[in-house]
Protein backbone atom coordinates (compact mmCIF):
# COMPACT_ATOMS: atom_id res chain seq x y z
CA UNK A 1 0.00 0.00 0.00
CA UNK A 2 1.55 3.44 -1.23
CA UNK A 3 2.50 5.93 1.85
CA UNK A 4 -0.38 8.64 2.39
CA UNK A 5 1.57 12.25 1.35
CA UNK A 6 2.14 14.58 3.91
CA UNK A 7 -0.47 17.47 4.45
CA UNK A 8 2.03 19.78 3.87
CA UNK A 9 3.33 18.41 0.99
CA UNK A 10 -0.04 18.25 -0.81
CA UNK A 11 -0.47 21.97 0.31
CA UNK A 12 2.22 23.15 -1.19
CA UNK A 13 1.54 21.13 -4.23
CA UNK A 14 -1.42 23.14 -4.51
CA UNK A 15 0.25 26.81 -4.23
CA UNK A 16 0.91 27.03 -8.17
CA UNK A 17 -2.83 26.22 -8.60
CA UNK A 18 -3.99 28.29 -6.42
CA UNK A 19 -1.83 30.92 -7.10
CA UNK A 20 -2.96 30.36 -11.28
CA UNK A 21 -6.70 30.06 -9.81
CA UNK A 22 -6.46 33.53 -7.81
CA UNK A 23 -4.84 35.00 -11.06
CA UNK A 24 -8.20 34.31 -13.35
CA UNK A 25 -9.99 35.09 -10.39
CA UNK A 26 -8.91 38.39 -9.78
CA UNK A 27 -8.95 39.48 -13.87
CA UNK A 28 -12.53 38.00 -13.77
CA UNK A 29 -13.53 40.11 -11.09
CA UNK A 30 -12.08 43.10 -12.05
CA UNK A 31 -14.27 42.65 -15.18
CA UNK A 32 -17.23 42.20 -13.39
CA UNK A 33 -16.63 45.05 -10.80
CA UNK A 34 -16.30 47.25 -13.93
CA UNK A 35 -19.31 45.58 -16.46
CA UNK A 36 -21.53 45.63 -13.21
CA UNK A 37 -23.50 48.22 -11.24
CA UNK A 38 -26.54 50.81 -11.96
CA UNK A 39 -25.84 51.23 -15.84
CA UNK A 40 -24.65 47.60 -16.73
CA UNK A 41 -21.89 47.91 -19.73
CA UNK A 42 -21.34 44.95 -22.03
CA UNK A 43 -18.13 42.61 -22.55
CA UNK A 44 -17.13 44.28 -25.70
CA UNK A 45 -17.19 47.92 -24.82
CA UNK A 46 -15.35 47.08 -21.29
CA UNK A 47 -12.51 45.31 -23.41
CA UNK A 48 -13.00 48.06 -26.41
CA UNK A 49 -12.54 50.55 -23.91
CA UNK A 50 -9.60 49.15 -22.23
CA UNK A 51 -8.01 47.93 -25.31
CA UNK A 52 -8.37 52.03 -26.43
CA UNK A 53 -6.91 53.47 -23.63
CA UNK A 54 -3.61 50.92 -23.33
CA UNK A 55 -2.69 51.53 -27.21
CA UNK A 56 -5.04 54.14 -28.66
CA UNK A 57 -6.83 53.39 -32.13
CA UNK A 58 -6.65 49.44 -31.27
CA UNK A 59 -10.19 49.08 -31.24
CA UNK A 60 -12.95 50.83 -33.34
CA UNK A 61 -15.14 53.22 -31.06
CA UNK A 62 -18.45 52.15 -31.02
CA UNK A 63 -19.68 53.67 -27.76
CA UNK A 64 -20.41 56.57 -26.02
CA UNK A 65 -18.43 59.11 -24.70
CA UNK A 66 -20.02 58.57 -21.36
CA UNK A 67 -20.05 55.02 -21.10
CA UNK A 68 -16.13 55.22 -21.67
CA UNK A 69 -15.84 57.47 -18.94
CA UNK A 70 -17.92 55.61 -16.12
CA UNK A 71 -14.89 52.83 -17.24
CA UNK A 72 -11.89 54.24 -17.56
CA UNK A 73 -12.48 57.23 -14.68
CA UNK A 74 -14.46 55.92 -12.43
CA UNK A 75 -15.01 51.77 -12.30
CA UNK A 76 -11.72 50.76 -13.34
CA UNK A 77 -9.52 52.81 -10.91
CA UNK A 78 -12.14 51.89 -8.08
CA UNK A 79 -11.54 48.61 -9.15
CA UNK A 80 -8.01 49.12 -8.83
CA UNK A 81 -8.30 50.88 -5.17
CA UNK A 82 -10.31 47.72 -4.20
CA UNK A 83 -7.35 45.43 -5.29
CA UNK A 84 -5.01 47.27 -3.06
CA UNK A 85 -6.93 47.88 -0.52
CA UNK A 86 -8.45 44.11 0.05
CA UNK A 87 -4.56 42.95 -1.04
CA UNK A 88 -2.96 45.28 2.36
CA UNK A 89 -5.65 44.27 4.46
CA UNK A 90 -5.22 40.66 4.30
CA UNK A 91 -1.32 40.68 3.97
CA UNK A 92 -1.31 43.02 7.52
CA UNK A 93 -4.28 40.58 9.20
CA UNK A 94 -2.19 37.43 7.99
CA UNK A 95 1.21 38.63 9.52
CA UNK A 96 -0.48 39.97 12.67
CA UNK A 97 -1.96 36.58 13.66
CA UNK A 98 1.57 35.27 13.40
CA UNK A 99 3.48 37.43 15.71
CA UNK A 100 0.50 37.73 18.13
CA UNK A 101 -0.14 33.82 18.17
CA UNK A 102 -3.78 35.14 18.07
CA UNK A 103 -6.44 33.93 15.18
CA UNK A 104 -8.39 36.84 15.97
CA UNK A 105 -5.71 39.16 15.27
CA UNK A 106 -7.11 41.97 12.69
CA UNK A 107 -5.82 45.53 12.06
CA UNK A 108 -9.61 46.82 12.98
CA UNK A 109 -9.84 44.77 15.96
CA UNK A 110 -6.46 45.78 17.61
CA UNK A 111 -7.15 49.46 16.82
CA UNK A 112 -5.09 49.84 14.03
CA UNK A 113 -7.71 50.83 11.40
CA UNK A 114 -9.42 53.53 14.50
CA UNK A 115 -6.14 55.11 15.03
CA UNK A 116 -5.50 55.40 11.11
CA UNK A 117 -9.38 56.90 10.41
CA UNK A 118 -8.84 59.51 13.77
CA UNK A 119 -5.50 60.68 11.62
CA UNK A 120 -7.43 61.03 8.63
CA UNK A 121 -10.39 62.80 10.05
CA UNK A 122 -8.23 65.16 11.84
CA UNK A 123 -6.01 66.42 8.78
CA UNK A 124 -9.49 66.56 6.26
CA UNK A 125 -11.36 68.31 9.65
CA UNK A 126 -8.90 70.52 11.27
CA UNK A 127 -5.32 70.81 10.03
CA UNK A 128 -5.95 70.63 5.96
CA UNK A 129 -4.27 69.32 3.40
CA UNK A 130 -0.72 70.78 4.15
CA UNK A 131 1.61 68.62 2.21
CA UNK A 132 -1.21 68.32 -0.50
CA UNK A 133 -2.18 65.01 -1.89
CA UNK A 134 -0.03 63.14 0.61
CA UNK A 135 -1.33 64.77 4.01
CA UNK A 136 -4.13 62.24 4.76
CA UNK A 137 -1.90 59.33 4.16
CA UNK A 138 0.69 60.61 6.06
CA UNK A 139 -1.92 61.44 9.22
CA UNK A 140 -3.37 58.12 8.66
CA UNK A 141 0.02 56.36 9.40
CA UNK A 142 0.90 58.13 11.94
CA UNK A 143 -2.74 57.33 13.73
CA UNK A 144 -2.32 54.17 12.73
CA UNK A 145 1.31 54.12 14.38
CA UNK A 146 0.49 55.64 17.52
CA UNK A 147 -2.78 53.52 17.94
CA UNK A 148 -0.68 50.54 17.63
CA UNK A 149 2.04 51.79 20.39
CA UNK A 150 -1.16 53.11 22.55
CA UNK A 151 -1.97 48.96 22.45
CA UNK A 152 1.02 48.18 23.06
CA UNK A 153 1.40 50.55 26.16
CA UNK A 154 -1.72 49.09 27.51
CA UNK A 155 -0.85 45.34 27.36
CA UNK A 156 2.08 46.14 29.08
CA UNK A 157 0.76 48.60 31.52
CA UNK A 158 -2.66 46.32 32.22
CA UNK A 159 0.43 42.70 32.23
CA UNK A 160 -1.63 41.59 29.36
CA UNK A 161 0.64 39.74 27.88
CA UNK A 162 -1.16 36.54 26.43
CA UNK A 163 -2.37 36.90 23.06
CA UNK A 164 -5.93 36.88 23.63
CA UNK A 165 -5.39 39.99 26.14
CA UNK A 166 -3.67 41.79 23.66
CA UNK A 167 -6.51 41.17 21.33
CA UNK A 168 -8.67 42.69 24.61
CA UNK A 169 -6.39 45.67 25.00
CA UNK A 170 -6.39 46.85 21.11
CA UNK A 171 -10.74 46.47 21.55
CA UNK A 172 -10.33 49.11 24.36
CA UNK A 173 -7.60 51.18 22.43
CA UNK A 174 -10.02 51.37 19.19
CA UNK A 175 -13.11 52.52 21.69
CA UNK A 176 -11.34 55.49 22.94
CA UNK A 177 -9.79 56.43 19.71
CA UNK A 178 -13.27 55.92 17.96
CA UNK A 179 -14.73 57.94 20.12
CA UNK A 180 -12.00 60.90 19.43
CA UNK A 181 -12.46 60.64 16.49
CA UNK A 182 -16.35 61.04 16.61
CA UNK A 183 -15.28 64.46 18.24
CA UNK A 184 -13.22 66.12 15.73
CA UNK A 185 -16.57 65.33 13.49
CA UNK A 186 -18.60 66.47 15.86
CA UNK A 187 -16.44 69.68 15.88
CA UNK A 188 -16.24 70.06 12.36
CA UNK A 189 -17.74 71.94 9.84
CA UNK A 190 -21.18 70.31 9.19
CA UNK A 191 -21.58 69.81 5.53
CA UNK A 192 -17.53 68.14 5.35
CA UNK A 193 -18.73 66.26 8.82
CA UNK A 194 -21.28 64.63 6.43
CA UNK A 195 -18.97 63.06 3.75
CA UNK A 196 -16.42 62.03 6.54
CA UNK A 197 -19.27 60.01 8.02
CA UNK A 198 -19.63 57.87 4.53
CA UNK A 199 -16.26 57.55 4.13
CA UNK A 200 -15.74 56.07 7.33
CA UNK A 201 -18.35 53.83 7.02
CA UNK A 202 -15.86 52.07 3.77
CA UNK A 203 -15.94 53.59 0.57
CA UNK A 204 -14.11 53.34 -2.62
CA UNK A 205 -16.25 55.80 -4.60
CA UNK A 206 -13.09 58.82 -4.17
CA UNK A 207 -11.02 56.33 -6.28
CA UNK A 208 -8.80 58.58 -8.75
CA UNK A 209 -5.80 57.61 -11.07
CA UNK A 210 -3.49 60.43 -10.11
CA UNK A 211 -3.81 58.89 -6.38
CA UNK A 212 -3.65 55.35 -6.78
CA UNK A 213 0.01 55.18 -7.09
CA UNK A 214 -0.08 55.85 -3.04
CA UNK A 215 -1.84 52.62 -1.54
CA UNK A 216 -0.11 50.71 -4.64
CA UNK A 217 3.45 51.49 -3.76
CA UNK A 218 3.03 51.36 0.21
CA UNK A 219 1.18 48.02 -0.42
CA UNK A 220 4.12 46.70 -2.72
CA UNK A 221 6.99 48.18 -0.66
CA UNK A 222 5.42 46.41 2.59
CA UNK A 223 4.23 43.67 1.31
CA UNK A 224 8.25 42.74 -0.27
CA UNK A 225 9.42 43.63 3.48
CA UNK A 226 6.90 40.83 4.97
CA UNK A 227 7.57 38.46 2.06
CA UNK A 228 11.09 38.34 2.77
CA UNK A 229 10.99 37.85 6.66
CA UNK A 230 8.20 34.81 5.62
CA UNK A 231 10.47 32.88 7.27
CA UNK A 232 10.78 34.96 10.29
CA UNK A 233 6.74 35.09 10.36
CA UNK A 234 6.84 31.04 10.87
CA UNK A 235 8.90 31.01 13.83
CA UNK A 236 6.95 33.43 15.59
CA UNK A 237 3.90 31.08 14.91
CA UNK A 238 5.53 28.55 17.28
CA UNK A 239 6.64 30.88 20.07
CA UNK A 240 9.28 33.22 20.60
CA UNK A 241 11.04 30.90 22.42
CA UNK A 242 11.92 28.91 19.77
CA UNK A 243 12.06 32.52 17.56
CA UNK A 244 15.04 33.39 19.79
CA UNK A 245 16.69 29.92 19.21
CA UNK A 246 16.56 30.67 15.39
CA UNK A 247 18.27 33.94 16.20
CA UNK A 248 15.91 36.15 15.36
CA UNK A 249 15.22 38.91 17.55
CA UNK A 250 11.71 38.75 19.00
CA UNK A 251 11.05 41.67 20.36
CA UNK A 252 12.54 44.03 17.42
CA UNK A 253 10.94 41.96 14.31
CA UNK A 254 7.08 42.08 15.98
CA UNK A 255 7.14 45.89 16.91
CA UNK A 256 8.52 45.88 12.80
CA UNK A 257 5.64 44.02 11.70
CA UNK A 258 3.37 46.60 14.00
CA UNK A 259 5.30 49.23 12.34
CA UNK A 260 4.96 48.17 8.73
CA UNK A 261 1.22 47.22 9.44
CA UNK A 262 0.38 50.30 10.69
CA UNK A 263 2.15 51.76 7.60
CA UNK A 264 -0.55 49.89 5.10
CA UNK A 265 -3.29 50.02 7.16
CA UNK A 266 -2.81 53.70 7.65
CA UNK A 267 -2.32 54.26 3.71
CA UNK A 268 -5.30 51.77 2.91
CA UNK A 269 -7.44 53.86 5.35
CA UNK A 270 -6.81 57.19 3.97
CA UNK A 271 -8.18 56.23 0.64
CA UNK A 272 -11.26 54.03 1.82
CA UNK A 273 -12.10 54.58 5.12
CA UNK A 274 -12.74 51.55 8.11
CA UNK A 275 -13.24 48.62 5.86
CA UNK A 276 -13.20 45.74 9.17
CA UNK A 277 -12.89 41.49 8.75
CA UNK A 278 -10.59 41.09 5.75
CA UNK A 279 -7.90 40.57 7.60
CA UNK A 280 -9.17 38.33 9.91
CA UNK A 281 -11.17 36.38 7.74
CA UNK A 282 -8.76 35.76 4.62
CA UNK A 283 -5.91 34.38 6.11
CA UNK A 284 -7.84 31.55 7.77
CA UNK A 285 -9.38 30.55 4.25
CA UNK A 286 -5.81 30.88 2.58
CA UNK A 287 -4.57 28.83 5.48
CA UNK A 288 -7.11 26.11 5.01
CA UNK A 289 -6.06 25.77 1.15
CA UNK A 290 -2.09 26.33 1.31
CA UNK A 291 -1.20 25.13 5.37
CA UNK A 292 0.86 27.70 7.10
CA UNK A 293 3.83 28.90 5.55
CA UNK A 294 3.95 32.68 5.08
CA UNK A 295 5.95 32.21 1.48
CA UNK A 296 2.58 30.75 0.61
CA UNK A 297 0.13 32.43 3.01
CA UNK A 298 0.95 36.23 2.29
CA UNK A 299 0.76 36.06 -1.95
CA UNK A 300 -2.51 33.97 -1.76
CA UNK A 301 -3.90 36.23 0.96
CA UNK A 302 -3.23 39.19 -1.06
CA UNK A 303 -4.60 37.66 -4.13
CA UNK A 304 -7.99 36.06 -2.44
CA UNK A 305 -8.02 39.45 0.30
CA UNK A 306 -8.56 41.68 -3.81
CA UNK A 307 -10.83 39.11 -4.80
CA UNK A 308 -13.13 39.14 -1.46
CA UNK A 309 -12.73 43.12 -1.35
CA UNK A 310 -13.84 43.34 -5.55
CA UNK A 311 -17.08 41.31 -5.09
CA UNK A 312 -17.92 43.20 -1.37
CA UNK A 313 -17.88 46.24 -3.76
CA UNK A 314 -20.06 44.91 -6.20
CA UNK A 315 -22.33 43.90 -3.96
CA UNK A 316 -22.60 47.41 -2.07
CA UNK A 317 -23.37 48.81 -5.51
CA UNK A 318 -25.83 46.41 -6.40
CA UNK A 319 -28.40 45.94 -3.14
CA UNK A 320 -29.35 49.95 -2.89
CA UNK A 321 -28.25 50.46 -7.05
CA UNK A 322 -28.86 53.74 -7.46
CA UNK A 323 -27.96 54.53 -4.43
CA UNK A 324 -24.45 53.00 -3.25
CA UNK A 325 -24.24 51.23 0.40
CA UNK A 326 -21.06 51.43 2.06
CA UNK A 327 -18.60 48.82 1.72
CA UNK A 328 -17.55 48.33 5.11
CA UNK A 329 -21.49 47.18 6.05
CA UNK A 330 -20.93 44.37 3.95
CA UNK A 331 -17.73 43.33 5.25
CA UNK A 332 -18.86 44.01 8.44
CA UNK A 333 -21.89 41.78 8.01
CA UNK A 334 -20.01 38.65 6.35
CA UNK A 335 -17.01 39.33 8.86
CA UNK A 336 -18.64 39.09 12.14
CA UNK A 337 -20.47 35.69 11.08
CA UNK A 338 -17.14 34.33 10.68
CA UNK A 339 -16.17 35.92 13.81
CA UNK A 340 -19.04 33.72 15.28
CA UNK A 341 -17.77 31.18 13.50
CA UNK A 342 -14.70 30.85 14.41
CA UNK A 343 -14.78 31.51 18.17
CA UNK A 344 -17.18 28.66 18.16
CA UNK A 345 -14.42 26.57 16.14
CA UNK A 346 -11.75 27.36 17.93
CA UNK A 347 -13.55 26.90 21.81
CA UNK A 348 -15.50 24.03 20.79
Amino acid sequence: MADTPPKGRVRAAVFPLAMLGGGVGLILSIYAAISLGAIPISAPVVWGVLANQILPGAVEVTWSAGREAIIWDIRFPRALLACCVGAGLAVVGASLQAVTRNPLADPHLLGISAGAAFGAILALLHLGLFLGLATVPLMAFLGALAATLLVLAVSQFASATSAGRLILAGVAVSFIVMSLANMLIFLGDPRASHTVVFWMLGALGLAQWDQLIYPFAILVAGGAYLGLHARNLNAMTIGDETASTLGIPVARFRLSVFVVGALITGAMVAFSGIIGFVGLMVPHIVRLIVGGDYARVLPISALLGAVFLLWADICARLVMAPDEMPIGVVTGLIGGTFFIWLLRRRIG
